[in-house]
Parts: structure tokens; sequence; C-alpha cells
């Protein structure tokens, strides 16, 4: 057994032992409170003990007494807001106790809201130890005093500090991890994770449990390519990849994996959030970076903001230049007309991806209760791909045909975005809130694949063969939210949205008689289309907290209408009416712990290119065509999560399921009328999209954080799930059991000194026709900072010992194909880092650049 799979092996049984004490122990308080409940409020013996035993009682018990469970009563009220001592951020989903003296009885508890405030109501006359508790900072305490003469005590700001530790007269910040886990949601705090300098959002996605991301950029989440990508709380730009991102320009990362009513019910995997870096402190103030990668990868990032008195102006702009190798293998048979072909390959490729980006944007906040932001951003990307193949062509007893060939992609690519929002809120009604935005995306720009042969027979088709793709995506959308409070216990929100998508485009299909003469377009093959989709969107939502429990219910209304247009070959149409419900249950429990039941119904979308008829040549061999008649596919998601906190540890455990019916597939098949009129000695592969049976992923995911000294802090978190997809051959379903794994050691022997060490893997992985291979690497980072904290230098290297490789395995109706891909993962990456005005690397996350989320909902 090597390291890394006697650390994997550890860490594993050290996080079931754990998970399971937990688990039986919380179990034993939750019937212990339930039953002193009941022993108190139900008269003459109605439930018998005999009875505590069966299931359906304690569920009845949880679910009928949920709005009756309540603090101790009274007319008082404590509210404040929660915010950072240093950089007077909010502090969302702090938890605040109200402690009665001198015994420490809780007596209510609140959760903070995302704007930081928090208010507790029913409390009697007396005099009370208020805490406050977030995760990396000092718990804070104050004496509150409620009168019976003035029963509300509104404390108004509260600063709370980050954490420190003592050593050897030094004091170390305590810092937030690298990974934060809270139930329903997985935050990756970019800034801190060194892994990802000089990288893109990939490499970040890779820390996040049940996460995959193909060598395409696909994201897959517990096994579900239905991933809907969201940028800055708004939807993405369809041309968004995540393999292009670069990681510098993000503050966070945020993985919702069971989103409520407020969100969009797009994304059967569930919503990532990618929230950009924006700067709010006095003054100039920003960061430069610049990175430079083996063998040619460069990238330089400059984020700067100015706040005047009530306006804040910011901007940043970037720019990459990468260029990767790689290599490639296929090995592929299939049977057509009787006869039997069989294609061996393998290929080199240059990929050579350059973007540059420019965003700018100023707040303005008249008072403290409102604030308008007005933003801009301009995106240009390139990608110049050459992949040059030798191919071994068999049919039956025929000789062996060789070839060189070559196939070129060109993306000229762009994306501009303008968005305004305003938000307002209530001083005198902490948690009433409203929201308004709206966004204009315009996507575009000209995608050309050519496919040639270099050398090969005479009689073999010599001539090239190109497809000119010209996209132009309308995006307009505009939304609105409120949130109203009843009082500090409840409290309603609702919302409306519009989503319209406007894609006219061409498809132009030539061909090259002979080398070095023009492209002569053909009318058979090329085509034009126009796709058109509106979504109009309505939720609300009720939110009530009843002691320590805390409940939310919520219905989701959506209506799509798309016309989708390809001539010559025809139209279609779909008009569709859903109702989406979620509701989430939440018991907080002794020694900082918390339990939450959420369940939500949400559908995946087909996208344009998956319903529109319009064939798109990867490959001489290969095409793909959408398919009219697809209908999204509808999942049933619920999960069940446990938290718990002690000392400067945190664990979270969540029981997951997903089950989806309709499921749409993507199936490889042969084109049995495309093969017989090429005429050539092998054969045309067609993939297409279907409605495809039913799918399911159930399991465990874990993820523990803990300091294991003063200078090593360790994050682990894995998943561990069944995934069940409909056999494509008809013979029931295909299943296995898969999941993810990722360790983090980050070191800080000195003060100034940083190092990561983490490694992560992918188990194979079953779909319809087949099943993806294992994925597996080591990365490792070293920072140092540098001129008092106002600059820092980091080396990284990606995948140490080169081990990340893509490889799949399909198996159709006369087909069997096995592909292999390995693109340059290991990689080094040098980064300088210089800081401006007030912003430092501090020991703590908490005085890095913050993110604007932007809002969700509608």
């Amino acid at each position: 057994m090597n390291l890394f799979d006697y650390l994997f092996q550890s860490t594993r049984y050290c996080l079931v032992s754990c998970i399971a004490n937990k688990i039986n122990s919380q179990v034993f308080e939750l019937k212990i409170t339930v039953f002193l409940f009941w022993s108190r409020h139900l008269t003459r013996g109605r439930l018998a003990l005999a009875s505590w035993g069966k299931p359906w009682v304690f569920a009845l018990v949880a679910a009928g007494l949920l709005p009756r469970l309540v603090a101790a009563q009274g007319p008082g009220q404590v509210a404040g807001t929660l915010l950072d001592q240093a950089t007077r951020q909010p502090l969302p989903f702090a938890n605040v106790l109200l402690l009665r003296l001198p015994d420490s009885t809780l007596v209510g508890s609140a959760q903070t809201a995302e704007n930081g405030t928090f208010a507790l109501a029913g409390v009697a006359p007396d005099t009370y130890l208020l805490r406050a508790e977030a995760l990396g900072y000092r718990p804070a305490r104050r004496l509150v005093t409620l009168r019976a003469g003035a029963p509300v005590l509104r404390l108004g700001e509260w600063l709370v500090a980050p954490a420190a530790v003592r050593l050897g007269g030094v004091v170390v910040q305590g810092e937030k991890a690298v990974v934060v886990n809270e139930l329903g949601k997985t935050i990756v705090n970019v800034d801190k994770d060194l892994n990802s300098v000089g990288g893109t959002a990939v490499d970040v996605l890779q820390k996040v449990p049940a996460v995959a991301v193909d060598d395409n950029g696909q994201v897959s989440l517990r096994g579900s390519t239905s991933v809907t990508l969201y940028l800055d709380g708004k939807p993405a730009p369809s041309s968004l990849r995540l393999d292009q991102l670069p990681a510098s320009r993000l503050a966070t990362i945020e993985v919702i994996t069971n989103p409520g009513a407020q969100y969009s019910a797009q994304g059967t995997g569930g919503i990532i959030n990618l929230v950009q870096k924006k700067q709010t402190q006095p003054g100039w103030n920003g960061s430069a970076l610049a990175t430079v990668g083996t063998r040619d990868k460069y990238s330089a990032v400059l984020d700067l903001n100015r706040r005047v008195g009530k306006f804040n102006f910011f901007g940043s702009a970037n720019a990459v230049d990468n260029r990767f190798r790689g290599s490639s293998g296929l090995q592929q048979v299939a049977t057509a007309d009787g006869r039997t072909s069989r294609t061996d390959q393998t290929g080199q490729n240059l990929r050579h991806q350059a973007s540059k980006d420019l965003q700018l944007g100023v707040d303005y906040a008249p008072n403290d209760q409102e604030r308008f932001t007005l933003a801009t951003e301009l995106y240009k990307s390139d990608l110049h791909q050459t992949s040059d193949f030798a191919t071994r062509l068999t049919r039956g007893a025929d000789p062996a045909i060789v070839l060189q060939n070559q196939n070129l992609e060109v993306d000229d690519l762009y994306n501009a975005r303008i968005s305004g929002s305003y938000r307002r809120t209530w001083a005198a009604h902490p948690g009433r809130e409203l929201t308004a935005s709206a966004t204009y995306i315009l996507d575009g720009g000209t995608v050309t694949t050519e496919q040639r042969v270099l050398d090969g027979p005479a009689d073999y088709a010599r001539q090239a063969r190109q497809q000119l793709l010209d996209v132009t995506i309308h995006l307009p959308s505009a939304q609105v939210d409120y949130a109203h409070p009843l009082d500090d216990k409840r409290r309603w929100g609702a919302g409306l949205k519009t989503d319209v998508m406007v894609t006219p485009g061409t498809a132009d299909y030539s061909v090259q008689p002979v080398p070095g003469a023009p492209f002569v377009r053909q009318e058979a093959g090329s085509y034009r289309y126009r796709y058109q989709q509106v979504i109009p969107q309505a939720y609300g939502n009720y939110q009530q907290k009843a002691g320590a429990w805390d409940y939310q219910v919520g219905l989701r209304a959506e209506f799509t209408g798309l016309q989708a247009q390809v001539l010559p070959t025809g139209s279609a149409s779909q008009r569709i009416f859903n109702l989406f419900p979620a509701a989430t249950v939440a018991r907080t429990l002794a020694h900082e712990q918390r339990l939450q039941l959420s369940y939500a119904r949400r559908l995946n979308r087909p996208n344009f290119l998956q319903i529109i008829a319009l064939p798109i040549y990867s490959d001489a061999r290969n095409y793909t065509v959408g398919n009219p008649d697809l209908r999204p596919e509808y999942v049933h998601v619920a999960e069940l999560g446990h938290q718990v906190a002690w000392q400067n540890t945190t664990l979270s455990t969540t029981l997951f399921g997903r089950f989806a019916s309709q499921s749409i597939q993507s199936l490889r098949t042969i084109d049995t009328v495309a093969t017989r009129l090429s005429g050539q000695p092998d054969f045309i592969a067609r993939t297409g999209y279907a409605n495809f049976g039913h799918t399911a992923s159930y399991g465990l995911e874990l993820s523990l954080t803990r300091p294991l000294t003063a200078w090593w802090k360790l994050t682990a978190n894995g998943s561990f799930f069944r995934s069940q997809v409909a056999s494509y051959a008809g013979d029931g379903t295909r299943a296995n059991f898969t999941g993810t794994a990722y360790l983090l050691n980050t070191f800080s022997p000195t003060k100034a000194l940083a190092l990561q060490l983490s490694g992560n893997y992918r188990a194979p992985l079953v779909v319809p026709q087949g099943r993806l291979l294992a994925v597996y690497g080591v990365d490792v980072a070293l920072r140092q900072r540098l001129f008092n904290d106002r600059a820092a230098l980091t080396l990284r290297v990606s995948d140490l010992f080169n081990t990340r490789r893509q490889s799949t395995q399909l198996a159709a109706d006369g087909l069997t194909a096995d592909l292999q891909s390995k693109y340059e993962t290991r990689v080094g990456y040098l980064g300088f880092t210089w800081f401006l005005g007030n912003n430092k690397p501090a020991s703590t996350i908490e005085n890095q650049p913050k993110g604007d989320t932007g809002g969700f909902g509608g």
C-alpha cells in the first residue's frame, strides 16, 4: 500500500467512526428531547411509552409539533447585526444563542440572515448572556437586560473578531478553511487555495465532494451533468467554460446541492455560483497578479477599486495565454450492413487558449438602507486546437488502410454583459428586503472545424471538409425579490423573474476539392436556424422558527415556451408548465450541532443544441445532432444533513438521494445510411439525445476540517454513492458504487510561509452505454509573503505524478469503443502578487477581497 492509499484508508476509517458515534448520540438526544416535551404537554398518558419505539410515532411527533415548539415566552425582543470587526462585512449563517443566567440555560437561538441581521423574540424580562458563534471567529459574548418597561432591545452593529491562537508569544490569526461546508451548501474560498494559482475554476472545483470535471470542462455532481452555472448570483452566459475561467478572477465558488424555491428549478445536479472578486474598502485598493507556467502558459490580473463617500468604483482586467499539449487514443469496432470495421487511432494535439476580460462598475449608496449597482463586462476568447492522428482502418479481410489525418478547430467568441440592480432594506424592520435587477447578455462568435486527410491511398477521399457555425445569442432577463418578516420568527418571501433567449445562426458545410483551393459551400449539409425561448417564473416561500426548530416551505411555478426552426429540415415547439415544491426542516442541537432535512423537485431543460436537428461535425467520422422531441428531465432530491463543531473542528455529514425520470441521455450509434453513402471503408458514428428511462444516485458525503497542530490543518471530504442508469441495451439498469475523495494538508511553519499538499480521486462511473474510468492526482503549492505582507510569491505544481487522464469505455448495438485522452496536467506555475492600498494578504480570509453574490431568487 502506497502512502496516498494509506492516508486515504486511515482518513476514511476515522471519518466513518466519528460520524457513526455522533449520529448515534444525536438520535438518542433527539428522542429524549421529544419525549420530555410530550411528558410536559400531553395529559393523562395518551401516548403509551410502549409505542415510542415505533418509527411512525417519532415522525408524527416531529412533524405535528413543529409550530408549538417555542422558547420561553415573553413580550421581549433582542435584535442586531453581526459584522466582521476588520472589514465590517456582514456575517451570514452565524449562530446567536440567548442563555439565562446564572446556569446558562438555553432560552432561544437564531441564525443570522445573509445581511448579518438576527432577532430573538418571545423573551421574558430578565438579564441574559448573548453569545454569537461564527466559523473562523472568536465567540462573542455580551450581557443584555430586558425590562418590563423596555421589552425591545436593538443592539445595532455587533462587531466580532477573527479567532486567534497564542503560541510562544506569537498570535496566529485563525483562518477559514479552503472548503467551508454548510448544510446544503459548500463554499470554496479561492484565495485560500494555493493549488488554484495560475489555474482555472476547474482546479478549484476538484475540492468539492461528488464533483467531477472532464477534459472538456463538463461538470458533473453526484453523477449528474445537469449542473446550472451562475455568475455573481445570476445565470451565466452559455459561452462560459470553466476550463477557460481564471481562478484569479474568483473570490468564492458556492455549490448548492438542493436549492430551495427561491432558486431557479433548472439543474438536477444543483447550482454552482461563481462569485467574482470585488473590493469595497475606502480609498484606492486592489491587487496585481502575474503568473507564468511551464511550456508557454501566462496570465495577468489587475483588480482595483476606489471608494469615495457614497460611491464605490470597481473594475478588473485580466488576460490569459496558455498552450496545452496532449495525446489521445481510440479503438472502435462496428458492424454495419453485415461487415465489421475496426478503427485504431492515436493522436497528438496542441490547444492554444487566449482570452481577455474587462469589468467596470459602480455602487451608489445614498444611505445605509439603499444601494444601486451598475456593472458591465466585455469578454473575448480565442481557441485554436490542432489534432494530428495516425489512423488504421480495417474492414473484414480487406487490406488495412493507413491514414495521416488532421482535425482543426478555431473558436472566436465574445461576450458582453450589462446589469443593474437595486437593493432596499429597512433598519426598523430587520429582515425586510427588496431587490430588483435587470441583465442583458450578448453572446456570440464563430466556431470553425476542419477535417483533412494528409496522407493515404490515392483512392481515398483527399478533400478537406469544413463546418462554420455563426452564433449570436441574446439573453435579456429581469427579476424582483421581496422578503417580509411577519415577526421575529416568521417571514415570507416572493419573487418574479423572466428569462428570454433568442438565437439566430447558420451552419455552413464546405469542401475543398484539392489542397490549397478555396472551400466551396455545399447546399446539402448547410443550415439556417432560429431558436427562441421564454421562461416566466414566480415563487413564494414561508419560513418560521419555533424554538430550536427552523422550517421553510416554498413553491415555484415555471412556464417554458420555445420555438425551434431549422431550415430546410423543419421546426418544433414546446409549451410546458411545471410546479416545483421545496421544503426544509432544521433542528439546532446542543454542543453546536445542526440537523437538517430538505426536499426539492427540479428539472433539466435540454439546451438548444440538444433540441434543434442541426448536425455538428466533431471529426470526419462522428457528428452530433439534436432531437426536437426531447423533453425535460424531472428529478426528486432529498438530503439529510448533520453538522457538528467542537473546538476548531467541523464535521459535516449528508445522506442524499436523487431520482430522475425522463432522463436525458447522450447515445452513440452507427449511422448506417451515412456509412453507406460515404463509400469509404469505415463507418460514420452518430451521437444523439433521448429521454431514456430512470436514473438514481444515493449515498453519503462527509467533510472534515480539523487543525492537527498549530501549524498543520487538515481538510478531508468525500462521497460514496450508488449510481444507477437505464441500460441502452434495454436489459434493465446499469449500476455501480462510486464516489470521490479529496484530502488537503495546509502547513504554516512560519507566519509568512504556507504549504499545501492535496490529492483527489474520482472512482469509475457507469453511463448507459459503458463506464468512465477512475481519475486521480496530487497537487502541491508553496506561498511566501513578502515586504510586510505587501506581496506574495506562489510556486505550484499540478498533477505532481502526471496521473490524471480520461478513459471511457462504450458499448452499443453493433458498436464498441475505448477512448483515452491525456491532456497536459503536470504544470509548474510561478505567481507574484502585489497588493495595493489597504488590501493586504493577511492571515485571515476575512481581510481578502470579498465577492458580491449579486443575490439569488426569482
